[in-house]
């Protein structure tokens, strides 16, 4: 049986016609600002169905609790930039444990450039004795027993230093939130034979056009930056290690790195932490706590974050990166992530998004 043409074209015009087609596609594609400059694309935020009446609440919440800086990035584009008491675009803050997940980026590029395996002891890294333990429980310290809080190492006190480095549980057995994983850093700069910030600057903080400095202390070694670093950093997390058509980090590593990483801490990934599992523990604790980190934030949110609240919250399905920097939201707890204000900030974003 023939077909007739005009039967032919009429077909076409119907299953064009049911092909969902973007409305605003300029909204919808993925961005990412030049590595130079600091030209970036805006969208505005109406555009997008916000509530705008709920905006100004949401700001003055933040403004209230002692926050420096806040900005949203939505398919890459600068939905909310804000600064307070002082802070510009320009200015630099610390990142405090949020910085965590740089050293994870950069442990991931060196295993990917095959300077490391992260199964292997780390004493292959950094020679035997590195520790105060037997040597048959230190060379049950991988680098990913490190990037989980796995390691088994004495966690009394933050100052890594061979002597406090003794035996407490063989790694894999007992997760602790703990300094020890600043030996990361010394691992890949033995595998590459350069100090960390030079491999750093190298291989991830100028590919994608971040600004800052690591602040090397006696006992913590900080990252600072710009807000909109902090932002890039989040958007390359959004892109699961890619950084428009150039893969930075390896896919498979990056997607291990936000995933559960062992049994004992559902919530935690690679020192990424992880919204929507069924249970988490906490720094400073061997509790379990049921129930999601943040449950007023999406349950695919992946989430870098250091004290006095410095935060970089990463939603694949919103396509949504949230950056704040800024001073403790409540001075008398400083020193880690759900004091509440983190419920209380989502209360104030899904107002506005939702």
């Amino acid at each position: 049986m023939k077909i007739r043409p005009s039967l032919l074209i009429l077909a076409s015009i119907l299953i064009f016609s049911c092909e969902k087609v973007d409305p605003n596609p300029s909204i919808s594609e993925m961005y990412f600002p030049p590595i130079q400059g600091s030209s970036w694309e805006t969208v505005n935020n109406s555009e997008l169905g916000w509530k705008q009446s709920e905006l100004p609440s949401l700001l003055d919440f933040l403004r209230t609790k002692n926050t420096k800086s806040f900005l949203i990035l939505v398919n890459g584009k600068i939905a909310v930039e804000e600064y307070f008491d002082g802070h510009t675009a320009n200015t630099m803050w610390q990142w405090n444990s949020a910085g965590k997940t740089l050293v994870t980026a950069t442990t991931g590029i060196a295993q990917m450039e095959g300077l490391i395996d992260i199964n292997r002891p780390v004493s292959q890294y950094l020679g035997q004795g590195w520790t105060n333990m037997p040597i048959s429980k230190e060379n049950l310290i991988t680098p990913r027993s490190l990037l989980t809080m796995t390691s088994g190492i004495n966690d009394e006190s933050e100052l890594i230093i061979k002597s406090n480095l003794t035996y407490l549980a063989d790694a894999g057995t007992r997760w602790s939130y703990h300094n020890v994983f600043q030996k990361l850093m010394d691992v890949v700069s033995s595998a590459s034979g350069q100090s960390f910030e030079s491999y750093f600057d190298s291989k991830l903080e100028s590919k994608i056009g971040m600004e800052g400095f690591w602040n090397t202390g006696i006992v913590f070694t900080i990252y600072h930056s710009t807000t909109r670093s902090m932002g890039r950093f989040g958007l390359l997390a959004l892109n699961q290690g890619k950084w428009a058509d150039q893969q930075i980090i390896k896919e498979d590593y990056f997607k291990e790195s936000t995933s559960t990483s062992q049994t004992i801490n559902p919530a935690y990934g690679y020192l990424w932490w992880l919204n929507g599992k069924s249970q988490a523990m906490l720094p400073g604790s061997q509790n379990i706590f049921p129930g999601q980190l943040i449950p007023n934030a999406p349950a695919d949110m992946v989430a870098a974050m250091g004290a006095e609240d410095q935060r970089i919250y990463v939603i694949p399905s919103k396509k949504m990166v949230i950056v704040r920097m800024g001073r403790a939201s409540d001075p008398a707890r400083p020193s880690f992530a759900l004091s509440g204000f983190d419920q209380a900030l989502w209360e104030k974003i899904n107002a506005v998004i939702n």
